[in-house]
């Protein structure tokens, strides 16, 4: 970009001149504000706009250009942790449109969606879960506090990337508790360029046919067999791990070594489950994941 500008810097530019305009203000008078080429500026203006950092409104044959509310910068990764306070204050609030905002402002800020989700969304799925456990809240709050979290892992789901068609991975979860940690794994593996098939709450699947139906998916969605494809299992029940580890590796000593089963949850060291990995942590799931694909190359 012209003059050395970054894209975080021009947004950070945009926000001290934009901030206290509430008429609004034209291209060229932002151009002349911040000393860029009107033309550029303009290109950058409808970028910003399509992102939602920014709103437009066409008056005669002039645009004004806004900035959408609760605009906020941030410097990453210095402000992982200020965004993971201020999500969960938010987030207990019930601030619906102020966590909607955070989010979009860490990704204005250019912040890795990898962290936003291993630092911000996954620790608050956790302490709602825990607020839950210890009757500090009831079900009907957790839902709602819950769907609000599902949203804003929606909004980094939405982020256009071209998938690797050689990167591809399932993910599900084994019962109503760990949906949410699913979706946020999707966000991330999405973020990364996999090809992600996420099913949610699969714990009402669970029968006789599981293993049939699920093949059935893998036949439609990895024809070629390249690559490799990862089947991610959420849920801390030993019982429902069990059993779509029963279930899946049949149909992965079918397929070959580049179908890999990985069981996700909360075990015990005791606990030795069928798969290719066993881990409590996501983080390990991601890094594994990244690693195994590097190695088939």
């Amino acid at each position: 970009m012209g003059r050395g500008y970054q894209i975080d810097e021009l947004k950070q530019k945009l926000i001290k001149v934009l901030q206290d305009s509430k008429m609004g203000m034209s291209g060229i008078e932002i151009s002349k504000k911040l000393s860029l080429n009107r033309i550029t500026m303009t290109k950058y203006l409808k970028v910003f706009a399509a992102e939602g950092f920014l709103k437009q409104k066409i008056i005669g044959n002039t645009t004004l250009w806004f900035l959408e509310s609760g605009q906020e910068t941030f410097r990453f990764p210095d402000d992982y942790f200020k965004v993971e306070s201020q999500f969960l204050d938010d987030l207990i609030k019930g601030s619906e449109s102020q966590v909607i905002s955070l989010i979009k402002n860490c990704l204005h800020s250019e912040s890795s969606v990898y962290r936003l989700v291993v630092e911000v969304i996954i620790p608050a799925i956790r302490h709602i879960q825990s607020l839950y456990d210890e009757g500090k809240i009831g079900n009907s709050e957790a839902k709602f506090l819950g769907n609000i979290i599902s949203k804003s892992i929606h909004i980094l789901q939405q982020i256009p990337v071209e998938s690797n068609p050689k990167k591809k991975i399932i993910i599900l979860s084994g019962d109503p508790e760990n949906t949410l940690l699913s979706e946020a794994a999707s966000a991330s593996f999405h973020s990364n360029e996999w090809t992600v098939f996420h099913l949610g709450d699969m714990s009402s699947a669970i029968n006789v046919l599981f293993d049939l139906d699920f093949q059935k998916l893998i036949s439609k969605i990895w024809k070629q067999k390249s690559g490799i494809l990862i089947v991610a299992v959420f849920s801390n029940s030993k019982e429902r791990l069990n059993f779509f580890s029963d279930s899946i590796n049949p149909i992965k000593q079918k397929l070959g070594k580049n179908m890999r089963l990985v069981l996700c949850g909360k075990m015990g060291k005791t606990t030795k489950l069928d798969c290719d990995l066993q881990v409590d942590k996501f983080e390990n799931v991601r890094q594994w994941s990244e690693t195994v694909y590097e190695n088939l190359k």
